[in-house]
């Protein structure tokens, strides 16, 4: 789909869009296998770490890319209605789209998610499928005060966290191997805590019957990362978060009182969640969306909402990030692409340079220099389609 100008964009949020999504894209660029090649490096250790998922409790920066998209689909929702409105479409034409988005972000997110498999994977881990399911909520409350937005988001977080709380724990002897943890994973969670571990929680068992209904290649038992389906539920909570930040935005302020809020806000959450992990209430998980995680993941998006919005729409340096702004306006093609023309480019690297061609550097920096090249390829499609003005929507 494709459209020819960017009215009431706030180009803030497309430059933060744009850098969430390069780290996505960026995976390509396989600092684990650079790390594994040099193990005594620690500077490669730490760009491993941060470009992988931690393994339960905890945080990298990739762990921040999700809630990041989340978060700044709730930011940018009072834009996109306020112009939808203004060309005079009515509420009832507007949610029509809206539920139509929503349906599309759902079987886009299972389309990507079952590529290379021998049938449909119905699977709804997936970051856009997840968007998808909270996303006419979301809207619906657009419309609704901020009070009942807060309302909202608490009913989510303490409604979540209490069905979890309340859910009984495997007996004792429990084998978790049969889950896919083995027994002597140094991630257990142990006490009250123990509600939230891996494979064996609420949202977890609620997969075993839900993915179930759907045809499969093999019954689901459980899923190796520990992600969920109920995990759309505290995602909403990420976007009402977006949609607070979005208000705060639009609203007829000083630039420097949005700063501050949004620094309040990002430092306040940043505390809060360390607190709850820290004395067990919550642990801040990632993989099954914890309040906690919603908190915490919450701080630090508004953090960066701040640095993204004084570096770019008050200081006006956007000149600079023209790289992130192909990624950032064209972000569902970005992902798309990400998920499948990356190996096409780097079987075709092979062919046309030769299978040592990556070698330039060194065999530890093959992967990198790989990565890089396809990387590059990636970008330039999307520069290409931000020239042409090709932005794909759904």
């Amino acid at each position: 789909m494709s459209q020819s100008s960017f009215q009431n964009r706030l180009t803030s949020a497309d430059v933060y869009r744009g850098f969430v999504m390069f780290l996505m894209m960026a995976e390509v660029l396989s600092f684990e296998k650079v790390s594994e090649a040099l193990p005594q490096s620690t500077f490669w250790q730490f760009l491993a770490f941060n470009q992988s998922h931690v393994e339960w409790i905890g945080c990298s920066l990739h762990d921040l890319i999700q809630p990041s998209f989340s978060f700044l689909v709730g930011v940018v929702l009072p834009y996109s209605v306020a112009n939808r409105l203004q060309h005079q479409e009515n509420f009832t034409k507007v949610f029509s789209h809206v539920l139509w988005r929503s349906l599309k972000l759902i079987l886009l997110g299972i389309f990507l998610r079952s590529q290379w498999k021998e049938q449909t994977n119905f699977t709804f881990e997936d970051t856009l499928t997840q968007i998808g399911l909270g996303y006419s909520f979301l809207f619906l409350l657009n419309f609704r005060s901020q009070k009942i937005q807060i309302t909202a988001l608490v009913l989510i977080l303490l409604g979540y966290w209490l069905a979890f709380a309340l859910y009984p724990l495997p007996d004792a002897n429990f084998d978790t191997t049969s889950v896919g943890v083995a027994k002597d994973w140094s991630h257990h969670l142990s006490g009250f805590a123990a509600h939230w571990n891996k494979n064996t929680n609420l949202a977890s068992d609620f997969d075993q019957w839900f993915l179930n209904l759907f045809p499969r290649e093999k019954p689901f038992v459980f899923n190796g990362g520990g992600y969920v389906t109920l995990s759309f539920i505290p995602t909403l909570g990420t976007m009402i978060l977006g949609l607070l930040a979005g208000n705060i935005l639009k609203a007829n302020t000083s630039s420097n009182e949005k700063l501050k809020t949004f620094i309040i806000l990002g430092i306040s959450g940043l505390v809060l969640a360390s607190i709850l992990n820290a004395l067990g209430i919550c642990p801040n998980v990632k993989r099954i969306w914890t309040p906690t995680w919603v908190i915490f993941s919450g701080g630090w998006c508004f953090l960066l909402m701040a640095f993204f919005y004084w570096t770019i729409d008050v200081l006006q340096k956007g000149k600079y990030v023209f790289f992130f702004i192909v990624i950032g306006t064209n972000s569902i093609a970005a992902y798309i692409i990400a998920h499948t023309v990356d190996s096409y480019i780097a079987k075709s690297l092979l062919i046309h340079f030769g299978k040592d061609y990556a070698t330039i550097l060194g065999i530890p920096y093959q992967s990198l220099v790989q990565g890089t090249l396809v990387l590059g390829f990636e970008w330039l499609i999307l520069r290409w389609m931000y020239r042409k003005k090709i932005f794909i929507k759904v």
